[in-house]
């Protein structure tokens, strides 16, 4: 197969797609991301399958969307996206050495500590070292926030980390992502030739906010500059949005409340920044960094406020957008504004790996990468479908002016992207979009329907 690049494959949790190159208190929020994007390619318009973490990251590896591979929410009830191999096995039988250290919560059989890799490390490790270390990993109950959410037609209590934000009492090393990434860094270290995957996938900046020095400090509150749609819903916004679980999140938080929730996400998302320049500096000093393909993403975002809501589970751009930054090596530097699906990693790192794997419903995003101009009537998906049962639904549709998104109680919402970039507006009512609104529609039922949706469009189509 010739000689086939190492893969990098470094996943965040909660991240932003506009924390790339974003300045705050006079400080770059990721600088090592943002060199990366110097040297690689940068898709500025990718989006996750799902904005909640397990369905998000499933669809991830398997290359397939939610409802195809039947993990569509938080399910710890043995429901798997059953033999559907995850992209880190497909590599391990291409002949990849393959590590991975971090959150998984990629649902497949066998799972993913019985895959066969030759490295594997997760939270459950993590928390039988600090165990050991007598540190307490159960969530503090004053961090949590109760919320009424639909859960198959009814509404029940559940707990949800919230907007309280505290400082992490121990030292930084014993957080549980720099345990990650002492794992990481002794894989690389101890690796031997032939072509390696290292999956690294991070906690931060998910909430709770609890957050380690020198982090916790690193930015002011007062100083942070905060987008104008903070505690703002959007106009049209259909009633439902209300009685979701992010809008609930952020209900009654105050201005300086958002103000300290930024300062703790920013002082997270910079810690893991950190971590992955520190992988990097070390593919350097092992002499495999520049035949590395290095990818870089998370598995959603987060409102962090905006139209009045706190976390993910909606499809607004600050929750469904996600930074995606891929070096390849050989390649030039460049950027694309082209939609793209987090169901496109599978196949483009086949792709490099000269493997025919034919499967999954992305593309490969190597011909972009090469010169080619993306397919500008291409429009991706998104599924959310509750937590952590089947409850408040949302589809959406993505194309490269407008968003469509679709839900149980047949109210329609549709953006101008173009002109309304932060989404403060639905134009599904307005009758010069009527067009727009129709196609939008129409693509996102038949995807949907293709894709073994449990929904029945007929008969909500309204």
């Amino acid at each position: 197969m010739g000689n086939r690049p190492d893969i990098l494959l470094f996943m965040t949790d909660h991240q932003r797609a506009d924390m790339i190159n974003m300045v705050q208190c006079g400080r770059e929020v990721t600088p090592n991301l943002n060199r990366l994007v110097n040297e690689g390619f940068r898709f500025e318009r990718a989006y996750d399958a799902c904005p909640l973490c397990v369905p998000a990251r499933t669809a991830l590896a398997t290359g397939v969307y939610p409802t195809a591979n039947g993990v569509v929410y938080n399910d710890w009830k043995g429901e798997t996206a059953g033999d559907l191999k995850p992209i880190h096995r497909i590599l391990k039988e291409a002949g990849y050495r393959i590590g991975h250290v971090g959150v998984d919560h990629i649902k497949v059989q066998p799972p993913m500590r019985e895959q066969g890799l030759d490295f594997f490390v997760n939270q459950e490790d993590y928390e039988t070292w600090a165990k050991e270390q007598g540190i307490v990993t159960a969530r503090d109950k004053s961090e949590l926030t109760k919320v009424e959410e639909d859960i198959e037609g009814e509404y029940v209590t559940k707990l949800y980390s919230g907007h309280k934000v505290s400082v992490w009492d121990k030292p930084v090393e014993q957080f549980k992502d720099f345990y990650f990434k002492d794992q990481a860094l002794n894989f690389i270290r101890e690796l031997p030739e032939g072509p390696v995957a290292l999956f690294t996938y991070l906690w931060a900046p998910h909430p709770p906010l609890r957050v380690p020095e020198p982090y916790a400090s690193m930015y002011d509150p007062d100083q942070i500059v905060l987008p104008e749609n903070i505690g703002i819903a959007a106009e049209g916004e259909p009633e439902l949005r209300r009685k979701g679980v992010p809008a609930q999140l952020a209900e009654g938080v105050s201005m300086e409340e958002w103000r300290k929730v930024w300062a703790a996400h920013l002082g997270l998302t910079t810690m893991a920044d950190e971590i992955f320049g520190a992988v990097m500096e070390e593919l350097k000093a092992q002499g495999r960094y520049e035949n590395t393909c290095i990818i870089f993403t998370s598995d959603h975002g987060d409102n962090l406020g905006q139209h009045s809501m706190y976390q993910k589970m909606e499809m607004y751009e600050e929750a469904v957008k996600v930074p995606f930054v891929i070096k390849v090596p050989g390649e030039n530097a460049g950027s694309s504004d082209g939609v793209i699906s987090h169901l496109d990693i599978k196949p483009t790192i086949c792709e490099l790996a000269g493997i025919d794997d034919k499967t999954g419903d992305g593309i490969s995003l190597l011909p972009i990468i090469r010169g080619e101009k993306p397919d500008e009537n291409r429009i991706v998906f998104s599924q959310y479908s509750g937590n952590p049962g089947y409850g408040t639904i949302r589809r959406a549709a993505v194309s490269k002016r407008y968003k469509y998104v679709y839900d149980n109680q047949r109210q329609h919402e549709l953006y101008d992207l173009e002109k309304d970039p932060h989404e403060m507006k639905n134009v599904a009512g307005d009758a010069q979009y009527q067009d727009a609104l129709n196609t939008m529609y129409a693509a996102c039922r038949d995807f949907n329907e293709k894709h073994k949706d449990y929904f029945n469009w007929e008969e909500n189509k309204g």
